[in-house]
Parts: C-alpha cells; structure tokens; sequence
C-alpha cells in the first residue's frame, strides 16, 4: 500500500484560525478578553451578598415589619450568626487519642497519647434559629386572632413540610444534616397559594409561608433527627449553624419574598 501524500494529509482541527501561532496583537487581546471576564465574575460575586440581603428586607417587609425593623432584624441575624448557645452535652460512645504534653515541655520533645471519650457538643445558633423563631412567634399573633382557615392552613402546612424536610434529609458524617433548600422553601410557597389563594388572605399568605418554610428545617431536619446528630460525629452540632444562609431562615425568607 502507498502511504498518502503530505500535501493531502488532513488539516489539524486545533490549529488557530489565522495560522498555528497568534500574532502578538491577538495574543494580548486573549489576555485582555479573560481578565475582563474574570473582573465580571469577581464584580458579580461582590454585588450577590448585597442582592441577598435587599431580598431577605423585602421579604421581611412583607411580613408586615417596618423597614427600620427589617433593618434591625438583619443587623441581629448576621450578628447572631457567630453566636452558639450550647444546649446539650452528650457522649458518642467512642474514643479518641490525643496528645496530653506539649512539645515545648520538654527536649527532645515526647510526645504520650491518652484516649479519651468523644463528646457531642448540640448548640443552636442566634443569627440562625433563636431569631427567626422569635420572628415566628411574633408573626403567629395575628394568624391566631384571625382563626379560621388561616390557622389550618398554617398547621397543617407546618406538619406537610416537617415530614416532607423529614424524609428528604440526611445525616451525613462530619457535615451534619443536609437537606436541599429548594424542598422546604418549595412546601412553604406552594401551601398558601393554593389554600389560601383568596384577596381576602392576601396579607396573612407572607406570614403563612414563612411559618411552614422555617418548621420544615427546624422540627423535621433538626428537632426530629435529634438522634442522628451521634451520627455525625464529635465536636459541635449547631441548629441553624450556618447563620444567615441557614436554610431554617432562607427556607422562611424565600416563601416570605414570594407568597
């Protein structure tokens, strides 16, 4: 067999366009071209907290607070969000080795291991849980003098949302419990439109939705799997632990913003 001809041999399909190397010229506007990328992405990244927290007022708005008081209420949640209070104390029945001398005590240094039992350490977080619950109860007033269907909506999409948070959480080893945002704050929006889609409950929707979307991760994602935090291991376990951006308080904010 003839080998074929290199003037006929297939062009490389990962040549540049205007030959195999870029001019200079081209070369800079490539680099110029990715660093405005890179500016925008940074830019974006910079602005997304501040569209975050404008949401979370509007939604705290429409639930009937002032802006002076959504204002405050944000300044505690953030605040709060390096605040734990310890609750609970609990040994997981295992143990560990750590190292009970200091290097510097001595020279050369020896280092001895004691075992010692591993302790659970259960903390709910102010910016996280203490304040939207205080927020709740503060929003239930006006549920419960209105009565009615109101209050039975909000019960019973409480309890909807639970089970569904429940059953779509998971403990997971060294993280804590993982539940997708998009489930609880999802039940919360969906409940008060549907049941309560009259004018007549339009400005009691906000405070509904943000009930059943703060019970979903609170009391089936938390309260319910009080158990399972000796699953995760030692160390600390923080309900509502990741402060401003905990889905107990973005699942309440998010159904708060839309309903």
């Amino acid at each position: 067999m003839s080998s074929p001809d290199p003037d006929r041999r297939r062009p490389n399909p990962f040549n540049f366009p205007w030959g195999n190397q870029p001019s200079e010229n081209q070369k800079r506007q490539i680099q110029i071209s990715g660093c405005l990328i890179l500016f925008l992405l940074l830019f974006v990244g910079c602005l997304l907290p501040f569209f975050l927290i404008d949401a979370a007022q509007q939604a705290l708005i429409n639930l009937n607070l002032s802006p002076t008081g959504a204002i405050l209420v944000l300044l505690g949640i953030i605040i709060g969000s390096a605040i734990n209070i310890p609750i609970s104390r609990s040994l997981t029945g295992r143990t560990v080795e750590v190292s009970t001398q200091s290097p510097f005590a001595q020279w050369p240094p020896v280092f001895r291991g004691e075992r010692l039992n591993e302790e659970l350490i259960i903390t709910v977080n102010v910016g996280g849980c203490v304040i939207p619950s205080l927020l709740g109860v503060w929003l239930l007033r006006p549920i419960l003098e209105e009565g009615g269907r109101v209050v039975l909506v909000t019960l019973l999409g409480m309890g909807l949302n639970s089970t569904i948070c429940y059953f779509a959480s998971r403990p997971i080893q060294g993280l804590g419990i993982l539940l997708p945002l998009w489930v609880p704050a999802l039940t919360a929006l969906a409940v008060p439109w549907i049941a309560l889609n009259q004018p007549a409950y339009d400005s009691f929707r906000p405070a509904t939705a943000y009930l059943i979307g703060i019970s979903g991760p609170l009391i089936g994602a938390d309260l319910a799997r009080w158990k399972d935090f000796l699953k995760i291991g030692s160390g600390m376990v923080s309900i509502g632990g990741a402060g401003t951006w905990d889905g107990i308080l973005l699942s309440g904010l998010v159904a708060a913003f839309f309903a």
